[in-house]
């Protein structure tokens, strides 16, 4: 582990119990287990790591805190229970939804890459990044060249170097063949 940055208990657990006593559904993530107050996978058939848990029980740090589908309302609600060092960001979820996600202000795509290259002892500039939602934003401006799919969001393309093809159709691969290993050979 090069980076992490997590949500302590103390400040997760009453997050949690908040909005399951609003009737949010709602989920903790720490190390690739969900803990959640509703069955994960009726969601998410592919995820098959969770417990339904009592969150006024639940002692566990949190990578990052997310309700499914947040209605504007739930939107507001969530801003209101932020603490310091906390930040709340809805994106995309990849299955036509959209899920709400508080984490720790420093656990961010951005400052994961400035570390990673730090850790590897390159430049920032010498990488390549894309992305396609709210949360790859700071990502694509810590990088050296920054490139929205074509089914990004209008505010990831506007910060973008480039714009490749769609993610779901290999506009990624595309771009990598075409900009990097065509000019290897």
């Amino acid at each position: 582990m090069v980076y992490n940055r997590l949500i302590p208990y103390q400040t997760a657990r009453p997050i949690l119990m908040a909005c399951d006593k609003r009737g949010m559904r709602i989920a903790s993530e720490m190390g690739g287990m969900r803990y959640s107050n509703f069955n994960v996978s009726d969601l998410w058939r592919y995820i098959t790591s969770f417990q339904t848990v009592d969150f006024s029980l639940h002692a566990m740090d949190a990578e990052k805190i997310y309700t499914p589908n947040p209605t504007p309302e739930d939107n507001m609600f969530m801003g209101q229970l932020l603490q310091d060092g906390l930040y709340y960001v809805v994106t995309a979820d990849g299955s036509d939804g959209f899920l709400g996600q508080i984490m720790h202000k420093d656990a961010t795509k951005g400052k994961a890459i400035s570390a990673l290259a730090g850790h590897w002892g390159i430049s920032s500039s010498e990488i390549v990044a894309f992305g396609d939602d709210f949360n790859d934003i700071d990502m694509l401006r810590e990088c050296g060249i920054g490139i929205a799919v074509e089914n990004a969001i209008a505010e990831v393309k506007a910060v973008a170097d480039f714009v490749c093809g769609a993610n779901d159709c290999d506009g990624i691969a595309k771009w990598l063949e075409d900009s990097i290993l065509e000019r290897m050979m």
